[in-house]
């Protein structure tokens, strides 16, 4: 995106239809069951932060929606999990589908081990 993105509403309002909703049901699972974090833009894309402290990341792309729980370290912990779920996944993000069928548990347990972190 060429245009300095401000708020989540704004992102989410250049994507089409399926990538938006996709990534409001990933920011809402995120903070429904963790509501001390907070949402956020940073570098034009959203993230959840704590205080701080970057979370959870996550932005849209043509053909997928790349996750970053802003951590190696879980990373190498859900690499398995993650690969035997069938996603692509790189040294500090992972790719899932524009119309994913939001794995709560996986969100869930990937910002558990991250905020175990912080």
């Amino acid at each position: 995106m060429a245009t300095k993105i401000l708020t989540i509403p704004d992102y989410l309002a250049h994507l089409d239809p399926v990538k938006g909703q996709t990534m409001q049901t990933i920011l809402d699972v995120i903070t429904q069951n963790f509501p001390m974090l907070q949402p956020k833009i940073a570098w034009n894309v959203p993230h959840v932060c704590l205080a701080k402290t970057y979370v959870f990341g996550m932005a849209a792309f043509k053909n997928h929606l790349t996750l970053n729980p802003w951590s190696t370290a879980v990373m190498t912990e859900f690499t398995p999990r993650l690969i035997g779920s069938g996603y692509v996944v790189a040294k500090t993000t992972f790719q899932v589908p524009v119309a994913w069928p939001v794995d709560q548990v996986l969100l869930c347990d990937l910002v558990h081990a991250r905020l175990a972190e912080v």
